[in-house]
């Protein structure tokens, strides 16, 4: 597959057009606009649809997001698989489509009185299945889709919408809830996916000559993307980098919602200014993330990223009562813009460096790796703030969330400025 090579640094007269007279590209990220803003409304009514209306323990609430994760630890491998045989944009328009009819099965059956508790977590956990073969597929389509000098200003435009999803989904979720009904809530999360479908259906395919494999058995292919990258020193610091802040970012997740209502004594809406904050550092840097990967370097800026914003960490433990509560959505937004500029670095360098032909197993490789990690980060998190402490259980959170950059600080990153070239393959 022929890629535009382009120099991410070279003057302004060398660059590609702007994405946004990408015809693919605005397809493609308003798609997924409109899909992550119901994967987030959807994040508010499944909880509330378990708690509320099939009066569910908080145990048996909790198994939903053990069903939404861990598809990733059980199917990325051979989604890379499927994702490196099949044609990417038609494989994310079926998952779009069963996606779809699943949500909006929900109303459905709540409508003729069917709707119970292990029907929600049938469709949690397939759902969960489609969105890591989507996932996979997505990240590996687009360095086929844009030219490889463009591939930060496309990660950080697609970042940016989850960022904004963030901001605004949850709290149309609570209205929706409220107004229609938690099950009812479900069809405008099928909506959106059968949106996402429909821009994907109307993306033209770049030529793409068929590629000769040779037959391994499916053990060896399976495990290909995790080969690679540990071949690879700079990809294997960065995915143990990504591992250890995810592990880290959930242990304080798992608990910061409770630290700010039983240490801080915080207010519903409080919390909810908090988040909304904390989602703005991820917006604000999202827009800049080309520009300052153009200042930094597209390499040096993988492991800055990681670094720098970690003192701001430290606000979140620190925080009291009343209006100091703001002081943990300041760390909450250092964090969001960190992983903002981290992820879009650390993607695009992932997608120049990888040969095309295996990119679907080396992403199915790092969800495989970094994700599998998160139920483990929530329960550690837990036990510490049950053993310890709140306050005292964050401090330990926040100070492992900065430790993972040392992954990437003591790095052959450290001595260069920017990516090498893409892989081409012809």
């Amino acid at each position: 597959m022929s890629q535009h090579v382009a120099d991410i640094t070279a003057p302004a007269s060398a660059r590609p057009p702007s994405l946004l007279r990408s015809r693919n590209f605005l397809l493609v990220w308003g798609g997924q606009t409109v899909s992550e803003l119901g994967t987030r409304i959807a994040g508010v009514a499944v909880p509330l649809l378990a708690a509320d209306t099939l009066h569910a323990s908080v145990f048996q609430v909790s198994l939903l997001t053990v069903l939404a994760w861990l598809p990733y630890l059980v199917v990325s491998l051979p989604a890379g698989i499927i994702a490196d045989r099949v044609n990417q944009r038609r494989l994310m328009i079926l998952c779009d489509l069963g996606r779809a009819a699943l949500m909006l099965s929900l109303p459905v059956v709540a409508l003729v009185g069917q709707l119970t508790l292990g029907f929600l977590y049938a469709v949690v956990g397939l759902s969960g299945v489609l969105t890591v073969l989507f996932t996979v597929a997505y990240k590996s389509m687009l360095p086929a889709l844009i030219p490889a000098a463009q591939l930060v200003d496309g990660n950080a435009k697609l970042t940016m919408s989850q960022d904004a999803a963030e901001l605004v989904g949850p709290s149309i979720g609570g209205v929706l809830v409220g107004l229609v009904g938690a099950a009812r809530t479900f069809l405008s999360n099928g909506l959106a996916f059968l949106v996402s479908a429909l821009t994907l259906l109307l993306v033209r395919d770049a030529p793409r000559p068929p590629v000769r494999r040779e037959r391994v058995p499916l053990r060896v292919e399976m495990t290909d993307g995790l080969r690679f990258v540990r071949r690879e020193p700079i990809l294997w610091k960065v995915l143990l980098c990504t591992t250890a802040s995810n592990f880290w970012v959930m242990a304080t997740s798992s608990i910061e919602v409770t630290f700010m209502l039983r240490e801080l004594h915080a207010s519903s809406v409080q919390v909810g200014l908090v988040f909304s904050v904390s989602a703005i550092g991820g917006l604000v840097v999202g827009a800049l993330a080309g520009r300052l990967s153009a200042w930094l370097g597209t390499a040096r800026v993988i492991w800055v990223a990681m670094a720098v914003p970690g003192p701001l960490y430290l606000l979140m433990p620190l925080a009291w009562s009343g209006w100091g509560v703001l002081l943990y959505g300041v760390g909450l937004a250092a964090f969001s813009a960190n992983a903002v500029l981290f992820n879009v670095a650390s993607t695009t360098y992932r997608q120049r460096v990888t040969p095309p032909a295996i990119l679907g197993r080396v992403n199915a490789a790092y969800l495989w790796v970094c994700f599998g990690v998160i139920p483990l980060g929530a329960l550690l998190g837990g036990a510490l703030g049950t053993a310890l402490g709140l306050r005292a259980a964050l401090w330990i959170c926040v100070l492992g969330t900065w430790s993972a950059c040392l992954f990437v600080v003591f790095s052959p990153l450290r001595t260069m400025r920017d990516t090498p070239e893409p892989v081409v393959s012809s």
